[in-house]
């Protein structure tokens, strides 16, 4: 996996990736949350979030350039074999979150357009339409076409992108109007954290493949930075100017409702696809004999019921719940790699069970910080105190390992 051949992408390859793999209908409804914090310091949280989580991220990632190997392989440097698995259950369960919430917020807007356009109103319809089309993707299978398809419908959302933004931007109202309801500085900023965090699992299957440490670093920074703040801004505006941050109500105002209905159905069915296909490719890690193909149609299957069945205002508890895991892990992870040097994957190490408790505490500590309300979010400060735990406990913790005989 690391030969030279295939160690080639550049710093834009991994610009137009991460670049498109922000560019979502549910970035732009996690950015209308903020509205509550009006258009000025609703974009101070959202800039100054994807600041910190892009740079955790990219950090997450240039694990992966410098060793060649998957993101969920390195967190056996911290944690051993069998604590690798208990990550890659939860970031399976991550990703079926995922495919499910993607399904349920593509449903709801392609449901809002035909019923103004044709009377149709049937969200669970929408929800197993969209779930069949996944499965048919996953069938079809990468060699089948569907990375060209892929790559045309995020030209596609783009092009949307600047429609929406155009609207946004010329009502004058944005910068004086305030969204609905209440929300704080340090939540909003949390909001902003979580969704680069999301992808730490995933980042370094990528930037293993990175021609420099520079090109991956750089170009995944860029790409994620500019294009989920700007989803975000999209959805900030839309909520404080319409009081709704679902594009599909602006797309039908603007008199493009045949075209949004396209463009997101594909945009929903080849993003999610990769979120049902990463569901599938963790589940190897723990059960290898398994097809990764068939466990793909099972978890998209499973998340679509979930659609049928999710609260999508309970969307932002499981935003947390990601933090909540996620945060923890990569700072111990990350204080491992880079401050303390540990950076080899001891092959009889099966569990550490010191850093599985440090993490752990990190989990309650992410929630007490998420009560207490604190200005910076609940990332910030859990990573740098369990940071600075395990610096302090790392002799001690490093003893309580499980080995193989």
């Amino acid at each position: 996996m690391s030969s030279t051949v295939k160690n080639n992408l550049s710093m834009l390859n991994f610009t137009t990736l991460w670049f498109g793999a922000s560019i979502s209908v549910a970035e732009i409804i996690t950015g209308g949350m903020l509205a509550p914090l009006g258009f000025k310091m609703g974009l101070i949280a959202i800039l100054l979030g994807h600041l910190v989580g892009t740079t955790i991220l990219v950090l997450g990632g240039i694990i992966g350039t410098e060793e060649r190997i998957p993101a969920l392989a390195s967190t056996r440097i911290s944690f051993g074999e069998y604590g690798s698995y208990i990550f890659s259950i939860l970031n399976v369960l991550q990703l079926l979150g995922w495919t499910s919430v993607m399904i349920v917020v593509g449903a709801r807007s392609v449901n809002q357009i035909t019923n103004t356009l044709w009377g149709f109103d049937h969200l669970t319809v929408w929800s197993l339409i969209i779930g069949g089309l996944i499965m048919l993707w996953l069938w079809l299978g990468k060699d089948s076409g569907w990375k060209k398809a892929n790559h045309f419908a995020v030209i596609l959302l783009f092009i949307l992108t600047l429609v929406l933004s155009v609207i946004i931007f010329r009502n004058h109202e944005l910068f004086t109007n305030q969204g609905v309801g209440e929300m704080s500085f340090g939540s909003a900023m949390e909001l902003a954290v979580i969704m680069p965090l999301s992808w730490l699992p995933l980042i370094a299957d990528y930037t293993r493949f990175a021609r420099t440490k520079r090109d991956g670093a750089v170009g995944s920074w860029l790409g994620y930075f500019i294009g989920s703040s700007w989803m975000y801004i999209i959805g900030l505006g839309a909520a404080i100017v319409a009081n709704d941050s679902d594009p599909a109500a602006m797309l039908l105002a603007a008199n493009l409702g045949i075209v949004a209905l396209g463009i997101i159905v594909l945009a929903t069915v080849t993003t999610t696809f990769l979120d049902a296909y990463s569901a599938g490719v963790s589940c190897l890690n723990i059960f290898p004999k398994l097809n990764e193909k068939t466990l793909a149609l099972v978890m998209t299957a499973i998340g679509t019921v979930l659609a049928i069945v999710i609260n999508i205002e309970q969307y932002e508890h499981f935003l947390y719940a990601i933090g909540s895991v996620f945060a923890p892990l990569f700072s111990i992870l990350l204080t491992d790699y880079f401050l303390l040097k540990n950076k080899r994957i001891q092959s009889d190490l099966l569990v550490n069970w010191g850093t599985l408790a440090l993490c752990a505490l990190g989990t309650m500590l992410y929630y007490q910080f998420i009560k207490l309300d604190f200005f910076l979010g609940a990332t910030v400060p859990v990573m740098i105190i369990i940071s600075l735990v395990h610096i302090i406990t790392w002799r001690l913790t490093s003893k309580c390992k499980f080995v193989r005989n």
